[in-house]
């Protein structure tokens, strides 16, 4: 046992997390995961067939399953596991600002641009403002916002290696006004006129349905990344799912409306609040939505990280956004969207 294994006796995915955020190489991540009893073992050789879903209004064919690049790509590139995900039918693959993500965007070039006309790119970045989800924002605040947000957006591409994004995200937004805000709004056409970005997007963990319903009533975006479990809304401030929460199959309208209005759906955090509050790390809860599946779905042959995230894509979302830190990571979450359909009528 290592020492890393004493101080910390984790399942898998943990270990697997704490490496990659101590940028860890492949060897160092094999030998860790090999070494977990706990470790619910190496998937099949043979992987299933990843199942798509049109993003909203891009109209782009995504893959159930996005590849989250960011905790993921921090420290280190991982080009043959993003290979290995495209191989087998990744095509979307998210990302964030460096102001965040420390070195992930340019770990990312790399493959991007290898694969640039195949893949759907998606990157993220912040309006720089300290903003409450209640505060009204000011002309002139909105003003720095959009001027922010534009200078992140060129910052991404620059350290991306690109021209162009599919997709570019406001990303941590929790506040509506900002997500109807005009002068954001202006700054997003301008960047699409200039040939930068072809959709907008919201990127949110906290107060996701004003967020979500705001957007549809803009009629302004074409993807939203929000926070979201089995049990409902999850805010990652709180490391918890909202106590006042409606579990997500109550959630469903709210989700329809945003289809309706063109707007993709890709859920994050599924499964968060199972692996403890601080990255990954407190006691496993396992069973923490157990409640809101039925018999035959907790019979499924899932572990219970796979299967919040067939849950949430059976009932809402287009995709999910999973990070992937080795290869037993990945299948794992590629076997789980990639099936999740077949576990529901």
């Amino acid at each position: 046992m290592t020492v890393l294994e004493r101080a910390f006796p984790a399942t898998r995915r943990r270990t697997l997390q704490l490496m990659g955020l101590l940028g860890l190489g492949a060897a160092e991540l094999g030998r860790a995961a090999g070494a977990l009893a706990e470790s619910a073992g190496r998937a099949d050789e043979v992987w299933p067939e990843m199942a798509y879903r049109t993003l909203g209004r891009t109209g782009f064919n995504g893959s159930r399953l996005v590849f989250g690049c960011g905790a993921a790509l921090m420290f280190y590139g991982k080009d043959d596991l993003l290979n290995q995900a495209f191989d087998h039918g990744v095509n979307v693959f998210d990302v964030g600002t460096s102001d965040y993500y420390r070195n992930a965007e340019a770990n990312l070039a790399a493959f991007a641009k290898q694969r640039r006309d195949k893949i759907f790119l998606i990157s993220k970045g912040l309006v720089g403002l300290d903003i409450a989800p209640g505060d009204e924002l000011s002309a002139a605040k909105s003003k720095t916002a959009a001027r922010n947000w534009t200078a992140a957006m060129d910052k991404s591409l620059k350290d991306l290696g690109t021209e162009h994004v599919n997709a570019y995200y406001v990303m941590a937004t929790n506040n509506v006004s900002v997500v109807r805000s005009e002068e954001m709004h202006e700054a997003f056409l301008a960047a699409k006129k200039a040939g930068k970005v072809d959709h907008w997007g919201i990127s949110t963990h906290q107060n996701a349905k004003a967020v979500l319903e705001a957007m549809a009533d803009t009629g302004w975006y074409s993807l939203a990344q929000i926070a979201i479990t089995p049990g409902g809304w999850y805010d990652w401030t709180e490391g918890a799912v909202i106590p006042d929460s409606p579990p997500m199959q109550q959630i469903r309208p709210t989700l329809d409306s945003a289809r309706a209005a063109g707007i993709g759906l890709i859920g994050m955090k599924a499964a968060r609040y199972m692996a403890g509050r601080w990255m990954g790390f407190g006691p496993d809860r396992p069973k923490a939505f157990d409640d809101h599946y039925d018999a035959k779905f907790k019979k499924a042959p899932l572990s219970p990280f796979q299967r919040s995230y067939a849950f949430v894509l059976a009932h809402g979302l287009d995709a999910v956004n999973a990070d992937s830190q080795s290869i037993e990571h990945l299948r794992e979450n590629f076997a789980a969207a990639a099936t999740s359909h077949t576990y529901f009528a």
